[in-house]
């Protein structure tokens, strides 16, 4: 399994789309969503998931200001294994400043992470679980040429 595969095919397929015909163009929506505004999912213990992705991860589970910068959405086939487990429905993936910072501080916390060694055009990945087992993806995009 290629880490960072979707994310790399979406990143790709978003900068390099096109519309083929006059009839997507006509079909594309005037208005479309700003971003994410929220991502929800149930826990077994919620203000315990919550305060592990503050103090792990930086993020403020009330509100948390991201970054702006490139996200991609993409449905996976049901039969996937890409998130691990079948049973997994979904995975986040987090844009990271640095990669090997981020994973340092992950380590020091004994938390477990695996780093892709391909480095690829859009940059690199790593993958690891919370404390629930729900994947996450760290991407570091490449810097612009």
């Amino acid at each position: 399994m290629i880490i960072g595969a979707a994310t790399l095919a979406a990143v790709r397929t978003a900068e390099s789309a096109a519309p083929d015909t006059v009839e997507m163009q006509m079909n594309t929506p005037t208005e479309r969503v700003l971003g994410i505004g929220g991502l929800f999912f149930r826990s077994h213990d919620p203000k315990k998931l919550a305060q592990w992705y503050q103090l792990n991860l930086g993020i403020d589970h009330r509100v948390w200001q991201q970054a702006a910068g490139p996200t991609a959405l993409t449905p996976f086939a049901m039969d996937t294994d890409y998130f691990g487990s079948k049973e997994q429905a979904w995975m986040v993936n987090f844009r990271v400043r640095s990669l090997d910072a981020m994973v340092a501080q992950l380590q020091k916390s004994n938390i477990e992470v695996k780093v892709d060694p391909e480095k690829y055009p859009y940059g690199r990945f790593a993958r690891l679980h919370d404390p629930e087992g729900n994947p996450i993806e760290l991407w570091e995009p490449a810097s612009p040429a």
